[in-house]
């Protein structure tokens, strides 16, 4: 077996810069479709950027088919990069859809970002809420995610004179943005929340309390990935139900892929290199053997110049799929979705 073709800790690959399109979204842009929850009388923002691929005169960020009443978007460009930060401060409830595209002349457009905004009423309960209140947020079939908007640290209980058990910057070391999947949320008082987030660190299954106002808003997934070491599978769970299942190949015995829990990091193509085949997921889980490789030794889920070899225990610690099945588990799957590697 080749060692550059069982390199298997995503950190060893170098940052990705999408060349498929003449613009594109980049990160902190919010998913596809992703869906948020607000309050009547509450503050929503998203932030969006966009980067052109080469040189362009101007790029925009607009709305498509207009706002609802009351928000606003601001824009800032330079270059082949642009920013816009939308705002809105919703006055009735109801159920909203925001659409954006981000365009750079003579026909270059990204795909259109859809939004799904959910508007409430505060409910009187709300309003007599005893604090303070603890609720889960990410079970069996669904999950939520959301990125470090601020460098902050990851405490051992929720109040700020805890114990730090983690520090959080907002890039990973491949430049994506930094996001943590958010198990549970406990509101001490009705303006000071903290969620309890699983962490990209060693030990791995390692978890610890954020503030929320260093912390993006919440998204919500609904698919699952299991990682079966034993049978040599990878199945993506969608409500509950079986939507994906493939082979795989996992770690050698000296270097395991490590059991537990754990979620998709990070998303990168056009990484140059054909033995992580077309397309690359970070997890959050850590090679527990090899801590001195670039960046701590995460592990990563990809594909392969060797389907052959597949399955088995084949690599340094990664999830290794056929080309073909990397390809359709991205279609499926996206950034922040659970991962249990059993």
């Amino acid at each position: 077996m080749l060692a550059t073709a069982a390199l298997g800790v995503l950190f060893l690959l170098p940052s990705a810069h999408a060349r498929a399109s003449a613009v594109v979204w980049t990160q902190p842009t919010k998913a596809d479709r992703s869906e948020f929850r607000l309050l009547v009388g509450s503050t929503f923002t998203l932030t969006l950027t966009a980067q052109a691929s080469g040189p362009v005169k101007a790029i925009r960020i607009e709305p498509v088919l207009g706002m609802p009443p009351g928000a606003t978007i601001t824009t800032d460009a330079q270059g082949s990069k642009a920013r816009a930060v939308f705002r809105w401060r919703p006055t009735t409830a109801g159920e909203f859809t925001l659409r954006f595209v981000a365009s750079a002349g003579a026909g270059a457009t990204t795909r259109v970002r859809t939004y799904l905004i959910s508007v409430q009423r505060k409910l009187q309960q709300e309003a007599n809420a005893v604090y303070p209140r603890r609720y889960g947020l990410t079970n069996t079939k669904i999950g939520h995610w959301a990125s470090v908007e601020r460098p902050t640290v990851a405490r051992a209980a929720p109040r700020a004179s805890a114990r730090v058990v983690a520090k959080l910057s907002m890039l990973t070391p491949e430049d994506t943005h930094e996001l943590v999947l958010v198990l549970e949320g406990i509101d001490i008082n009705r303006s000071e929340t903290w969620y309890r987030v699983r962490l990209p660190i060693l030990p791995n299954n390692s978890t610890g309390w954020v503030s929320k106002r260093f912390l993006g808003d919440l998204v919500k997934v609904n698919t699952r990935l299991f990682i079966d070491r034993t049978k040599f599978t990878v199945t993506l769970k969608r409500n509950g139900a079986t939507v994906f299942k493939a082979p795989i190949g996992v770690g050698e015995a000296q270097w395991p892929t490590p059991p537990g829990e754990f979620y998709i990091r990070s998303r990168i193509t056009n990484f140059g290199s054909p033995a992580y085949g077309p397309l690359a997921f970070g997890t959050s889980a850590r090679s527990a053997t090899l801590t001195d490789w670039p960046g701590g030794g995460f592990v990563g889920i990809h594909g392969t110049n060797q389907p052959e070899i597949l399955p088995g225990r084949v690599s340094h610690g990664c999830i290794r799929l056929r080309n073909p099945d990397i390809l359709r588990l991205a279609s499926l799957m996206r950034v922040g979705t659970p991962v249990t590697v059993r």
